[in-house]
């Protein structure tokens, strides 16, 4: 176990959870000059953490973290009694979603109950992992309020992956505290430890718990209606873009802003939005209303995948290509473009149709953000180079935006693929005249409700 930091050393801050937020929170703040220390019970993290290491695949991310180390900004710990005397204790672990599709706080409450014991009056703690309403009052009056009074406040982490550093020192922040005195004083410590973003105080912990909740129930169910315009364009008789109807759609200004109607795709992944709409239902539920909306975007987006399926599925049966001898190429399993996380992917149940199908033969995958021992996790084996999976196939799905997807050619994908193949685009979002040079190369065109 690595010791806590001596008392002579007492960092200005415990991060305690180093996962995709808590790492990237510690790294910003220590990239401020505060004095960090990241708390978390996987030993093997915090041992990559004290060398300068960050397994986390978010761009910048291991660079900042490696220059915190250095500075002797930021370091690790899987002991709880390194939060004693800090300023202030973020907790930014997970909530999983229960099987009984509520929020599983336990987390929460083993995190919370690991630094109780050496909080002090006057200390900031504030709770950044996604919650009901109700849960940071409820951590407060069972496991800290006895102990001491601290000041603690509810602080939603709004940051996307791919854009989490940027997004941190830009997007502003909210701060719920217990009272007026606890919302101000954690306001304040945000103020100081990033000047250059817009701190919000809100009433209470409960409304700011709310805060996280409707910005990702609003992102799914957006997504959802795209999905569903997609779907429908798919099985219109008529030449229907979905591309180009969103884009006349979002062209309307309404009140201070214009329609915004997001992109569909071949799928939400992530673990925030496959969870989150879940939580709100869940509330509904308990305070005794049954709420449509939350259960109808998460229903509309898991049933994408299957979607995916069926048109890649129709394709090659047209073609009169079986199962058994058709070559499938999937280029993407993450579940976010320029992102190595495949946390509730998409791509997962689209891959367990195909292979249900008889599809499986000559599966191949690739995704350079995915490590190796990612994929393993996930039961598939990866194709490192792009053009091998290419190659000869009679279906190229393009499920991940990355980079390195979005600069293959028409030309590429008409010297590599099998005549006359399917190139779905399930991410990219090409424009017409690449579906045109596409379209030139005799290969086949088919997006997600295009």
């Amino acid at each position: 176990m690595t010791a806590a930091a001596p008392e002579s050393a007492v960092p200005d801050v415990a991060v305690v959870g180093f996962g995709y937020i808590g790492s990237v929170i510690a790294a910003v703040l220590a990239a401020r000059g505060l004095s960090v220390v990241g708390i978390d019970t996987n030993a093997e993290m915090i041992a990559a953490l004290n060398q300068g290491k960050c397994p986390i695949p978010e761009p910048g991310l291991e660079d900042l973290v490696a220059a915190g180390v250095k500075a002797g900004k930021l370091s690790g710990s899987t002991d709880p009694a390194a939060a004693k005397g800090v300023k202030a204790i973020l907790i930014t672990v997970g909530t999983p979603l229960s099987d009984e599709f509520e929020a599983d706080l336990s987390h929460i409450r083993a995190a919370c109950g690991a630094v109780a014991p050496y909080v002090a009056d006057g200390q900031l703690i504030m709770i950044k992992s996604t919650v009901p309403p109700g849960t940071t009052r409820l951590m407060h009056d069972e496991i800290f309020a006895p102990r001491a009074r601290v000041h603690m406040a509810f602080s939603p982490e709004r940051l996307a992956e791919g854009q989490a550093i940027r997004d941190l020192q830009s997007i502003p922040i909210l701060v719920g505290g217990m009272d007026t005195e606890a919302g101000e004083a954690c306001a304040d410590f945000w103020r100081k430890a990033i000047p250059t973003i817009d701190v919000m105080a809100l009433t209470s912990p409960e409304a700011a718990e709310m805060v996280k909740l409707a910005d990702n129930l609003w992102i799914d169910l957006n997504v959802a209606l795209a999905n569903e315009l997609a779907k429908l364009a798919d099985a219109l008789p008529y030449p229907i873009d979905v591309m180009e109807v969103i884009g006349g759609a979002n062209s309307l200004k309404k009140g201070q802003h214009h329609v915004n109607i997001l992109h569909p795709s071949n799928g939400v992944g992530g673990y925030c939005l496959t969870k989150d709409p879940w939580f709100v239902d869940a509330l509904g539920r308990r305070a005794g209303i049954e709420l449509k909306i939350p259960r109808a975007s998460r229903e509309v987006n898991d049933s994408m995948p299957v979607h995916v399926f069926g048109r890649v599925d129709a394709f090659l049966k047209a073609q009169g290509i079986a199962a058994e001898d058709a070559k499938i190429a999937l280029l993407g399993f993450a579940f976010k473009s320029n992102s190595g996380d495949c946390r509730f992917t998409p791509v997962g149940p689209l891959v367990a149709a195909l292979r249900e199908a008889g599809y499986g033969d000559k599966l191949t995958i690739c995704d350079p953000m995915v490590t190796t021992r990612e994929a393993t996790h996930h039961g598939i084996v990866l194709e490192p180079d792009w053009r091998k999976t290419v190659e000869g196939a009679h279906a190229v799905l393009i499920l991940a935006g990355h980079d390195e997807f979005t600069a293959i050619t028409a030309d590429d994908l008409g010297d590599l693929a099998a005549p006359g193949a399917l190139v779905y685009d399930g991410r990219i979002y090409y424009p017409r005249a690449r579906i045109n040079e596409l379209e030139a190369r005799g290969l086949s065109y088919i997006g997600v409700g295009r």
